[in-house]
């Protein structure tokens, strides 16, 4: 469970309320169901319009990678690589095979596989990197969704508070209405920056550090799989990984290394 969220969404929201608090605000007068509604349910039929049912159906697989924090382990996995590397000088690139049962990064494994039976380094290489650029391309869909949903929200927000104006305006003679009436058409606004700012563009933001993470991971592994084949000599394969990490994350990779 990635707490950085959970605590982040509930400072957020506490924060507000502290503010509204301090400045002397009812904290009641800024709880209107019909604005929510307005803001949430028009903004998501909007997203409906732009991306089709489909998509907005599988919103909670993009929730759920939001809420849960990957373990990559690219220590094991550059631990590994160099492992196969070794074996690979000594006894041959065919005795890689009896060890893919222990693989358990799939797309280590397909490398690994495509290097056993012998595949063209090149065509390895473009299998590797088509299977990594349709990754980015489903990680690139659900980063759009979450950004032109966080586009869409403020807008709805400004659209519920034309219609509250023009609401006023309409009976301009009850000047006593007239403040209630203003504080109330500027809530939608209030509710789409909030919904926004605080959940819609901060998790498109989050989506994207996770395509980033991913795709390193898979960059680490093709550099891995393009070295064993080639022959190159382990610790060089070890240098090439170790680089593609920023230096505090390079001695546990040594460690782990030696461990194996």
């Amino acid at each position: 469970m990635d707490l950085g969220t959970l605590i982040g969404l509930a400072g957020g929201l506490g924060l507000i309320i502290f503010g509204i608090i301090v400045n002397k605000g009812n904290i009641m007068s800024y709880i209107d169901p019909g604005s929510a509604v307005l803001v949430i349910g028009g903004s998501l039929m909007g997203m409906l319009v732009a991306t089709g049912l489909p998509r907005m159906m599988g919103i909670m697989k993009y929730v759920k990678i939001l809420l849960n924090v990957p373990s990559y382990e690219e220590e094991k996995i550059i631990a590994g690589l160099v492992n196969f590397s070794e074996k690979a000088r000594r006894e041959g690139l065919l005795a890689l095979e009896d060890d893919l049962e222990e693989v358990e990064e799939e797309f280590m494994r397909k490398g690994i596989q495509l290097v056993v039976d012998g595949t063209d380094p090149e065509i390895i290489k473009s299998i590797l990197y088509n299977e990594l650029n349709q990754i980015q391309e489903r990680h690139a869909t659900g980063i759009k969704v979450f950004d032109d949903w966080g586009k869409l929200a403020p807008a709805f927000g400004m659209i519920g508070t034309l219609a509250g104006l023009i609401a006023m305006l309409a009976n301009m003679e009850d000047t006593s209405a007239i403040g209630a009436g203003m504080s109330l058409a500027l809530i939608t606004t209030f509710y789409g920056a909030i919904i926004a700012n605080l959940a819609l563009i901060p998790a498109k933001s989050k989506l994207e550090d996770r395509d980033k993470m991913e795709t390193l991971v898979k960059e680490i592994i093709i550099e891995g799989i393009l070295s064993i084949q080639s022959g190159d000599n382990p610790r060089i394969l070890e240098s090439k990984l170790i680089s593609f990490l920023p230096p505090e994350r390079r001695e546990a990779v040594l460690a782990e290394t030696q461990q194996e």
